[in-house]
């Protein structure tokens, strides 16, 4: 459906006609002005009428209505389509969660089309419009402004993972950790939500190159040095989820390290247990097969001295497990 849909002109926000086509032809005859629609998961009938008002690309098109597209930058003859992924956090449930953010813009016009909850455009929108300066210049700064507001939110989504990863690590490393198939778990989904924000961040820093230094149509050129400093925050943001990837592998080596020893330890004492168990059974199997010369069973002290020589005995590898850090 449709959001938001206004004219603005000389960076200032207008009423127009209801009709796209009466409304387009009032910002291109200003000259000054363009028309921005906003759509939120629009249907095919919905986005048919914008599709023949603004002579949008088919494929783009296509594109836009069944989401699920990579971060890209594609020039059409008669406009730019750019598709960006906002992510989201939720910290109750430890998972990241993709959006995705259509961009179209031509000859005075801008139409966006949000798929998902995630990176609603009226703060954006809002903030241009309390921004006439940046707004004056056209379809090139909201683009502008919709890329910093995404990738903006990628840093504090991925400053909210690395606090979420300390917590991880301290309970990974802690000296009473017991529950290690719930920690391989966790790490290994907390894995999987660092790999869908990567797939959010990492293709979309070839077009914010293209955009930060080449030409492309109904871009200015002086919005270069703009688009550059977000293809900074996006370097910034992708050696973010570099590091968590790098921090994650270490943690769940650590993790399985940590169990080998563990394993190690407990076979270790088992080992001394049954040694200490052995003796005795060694003894009281030599003395249970009943031979008739074993003068040990014809004196009153046989059976007290045969317990003796078996706590010694015990005991002696008791002590010696200990000094070595067996039990």
């Amino acid at each position: 459906m449709i959001v938001d849909c206004a004219i603005y002109r000389d960076g200032r926000r207008s009423e127009g006609p209801e009709d796209f086509s009466d409304a387009l032809d009032e910002a291109r005859a200003a000259g000054d002005a363009f028309l921005w629609i906003g759509m939120h998961e629009p249907t095919a009938k919905e986005f048919d009428h914008v599709r023949s008002e603004f002579g949008l690309h088919a494929l783009a098109v296509e594109d836009a209505l069944t989401a699920h597209q990579r971060p890209k930058l594609e020039v059409y003859d008669d406009s730019l389509f750019v598709v960006l992924k906002p992510v989201q956090y939720d910290e109750a449930t430890d998972t990241v969660t993709t959006g995705e953010l259509m961009v179209f813009i031509g000859d005075s016009f801008v139409v966006t089309v949000r798929h998902g909850e995630g990176a609603p455009l009226a703060a954006v929108r809002r903030r241009l419009e309390h921004d006439p300066d940046v707004l004056r210049q056209g379809p090139t700064a909201v683009l502008y402004a919709i890329s910093d507001a995404v990738v903006d939110h990628y840093i504090e989504v991925a400053a909210e993972l690395q606090a979420d990863l300390e917590e991880l690590e301290a309970e990974v490393f802690a000296p009473n950790a017991s529950d290690t198939k719930n920690t391989a778990a966790r790490i290994y989904g907390f894995k999987r939500q660092v790999l869908e924000f990567r797939r959010a961040t990492s293709p979309l820093l070839q077009p914010m190159d293209r955009l930060a230094f080449g030409e492309v149509p109904f871009v200015h050129d002086h919005a270069q040095p703009f688009f550059r400093d977000v293809a900074d925050h996006l370097t910034k943001a992708n050696e973010y989820i570099e590091g968590l990837d790098r921090l994650l592998s270490d943690a769940l080596a650590a993790h399985l390290a940590q169990m080998g020893v563990r394993q190690n330890d407990d076979m270790r004492k088992i080992s001394a247990w049954a040694a200490m168990a052995a003796v005795p059974t060694m003894v009281a199997g030599i003395y249970g097969m009943n031979f008739d010369d074993m003068p040990e069973l014809k004196q009153s002290w046989g059976y007290p001295a045969v317990l003796v020589v078996m706590a010694g005995l015990c005991l002696g590898l008791h002590r010696l497990f200990k000094r070595r850090g067996w039990l």
